[in-house]
């Protein structure tokens, strides 16, 4: 059977694009309830778009987490923990995708930059936030932000696609790190926040799909077993 994008494949993701355009307007004009009905269903649509392309298992866990993190973080408080937990579970995933699908292996030059790149830019982040993080926080943060990097790495190494989709998706979480330490943010702080994760995740989803396709078209390897990768601010 072809794995080729189909018309109801590429309309399930102009459905992601729609409800995410829909968010972010409501996100600029405050209308909290609104998007508070809405943001648990922006990882499910995407998980829902990617499912005709062949999605693997992988990559329906790794949405699953990440809606179960974006549906925690409406609540505040203690489930801020709770949430970031559900992302990390994602990034598990991300990463877990990536390296059966060969990224670091061999390590090549492209791979080992990105390793090392992450690694420097994983450090310089916390060491600069580490003293304005709320001290409860500060473990759990540099933890999660660890696999995040590991997310953003894996992903350079795979595709330049997946490579921008990674990135994108530390920066929004970097974004809500400096929003924790009490750094001061940019205007529309929450506006930018979901618009680097939103596509951020639509990236990593569609460069994953398209590594995979074209993978199946020469061999039944590792892409084989791998799902696709496929927050509104994520703390609010």
């Amino acid at each position: 059977m072809s794995s080729s994008p189909t018309p109801t494949a590429d309309r399930r993701l102009l459905g992601y694009l729609a409800l995410s355009a829909v968010y972010l307007v409501l996100t600029l004009l405050g209308l909290h309830l609104a998007q508070d009905v809405l943001k648990p269903l922006l990882m499910p649509t995407l998980a829902f778009a990617v499912l005709p392309r062949r999605a693997p298992r992988l990559l329906l866990g790794a949405l699953i987490a990440s809606c179960v993190g974006d549906t925690a973080l409406l609540f505040g408080g203690a489930w801020f923990l709770v949430g970031m937990g559900g992302f990390a579970a994602a990034h598990v995933c991300y990463i877990t995708l990536f390296t059966r699908a060969g990224a670091l292996r061999p390590l090549t030059r492209r791979a080992g930059l990105a390793l090392g790149g992450y690694a420097l830019v994983w450090a310089a982040l916390i060491t600069l936030l580490w003293p304005d993080l709320p001290a409860g926080l500060r473990i759990p943060v540099a933890c999660y932000s660890l696999l995040l990097a590991g997310t953003a790495a894996t992903s350079a190494a795979t595709n330049s696609v997946t490579g921008v989709g990674g990135a994108l998706f530390l920066l929004s979480d970097s974004l809500i790190a400096t929003g924790l330490a009490h750094w001061p943010q940019l205007p529309a702080a929450d506006f930018w926040i979901m618009l680097t994760y939103l596509v951020g995740q639509y990236l990593l989803a569609t460069g994953a799909v398209s590594g995979s396709q074209s993978a199946r078209s020469t061999t039944t390897g590792a892409w084989s077993d791998v799902p696709l990768p496929l927050r509104a601010s994520r703390s609010t």
